[in-house]
């Protein structure tokens, strides 16, 4: 049972790039995804989240408008797109899945108990 993140590199400011969330030993059609990245010396931050079904979805007020969360269940995989990146998008980028059909009323928060963790991305972002 694993949960990865991949699609995470060196990235000119402006850019955008493509971050995907792969299970393997599980279906994440009964999982709601949560997006979360940590910036050096910063702590953990949930940035976008969506529903099992990719029927609703959710952003943090700091990232809204520049980020787009999709699904593909029968892919077995979750995307983010980050646009317009920004130096501060620089971070280790990981996602979590909760058993659960609505994304956690707490979803943003890493002390949320998700059921799986994934490897993390290193998004890095040039000025």
């Amino acid at each position: 049972v694993q949960l990865q993140a991949s699609g995470g590199g060196l990235v000119q400011a402006g850019g955008s790039r493509r971050l995907s969330c792969a299970a393997s030993g599980f279906t994440l059609d009964y999982y709601s995804i949560a997006w979360f990245r940590q910036a050096p010396g910063e702590e953990r931050e949930g940035v976008s989240c969506i529903s099992a079904d990719g029927g609703k979805t959710y952003y943090a007020d700091s990232v809204k408008g520049r980020l787009t969360i999709s699904r593909d269940n029968a892919k077995n995989t979750v995307w983010l797109e980050v646009s317009t990146l920004k130096p501060e998008d620089t971070a280790v980028y990981s996602c979590a899945a909760d058993r659960s059909h609505d994304c956690p009323w707490n979803w943003n928060s890493y002390r949320n108990s998700y059921d799986y963790w994934g490897q993390e991305t290193q998004v890095t972002v040039s000025s």
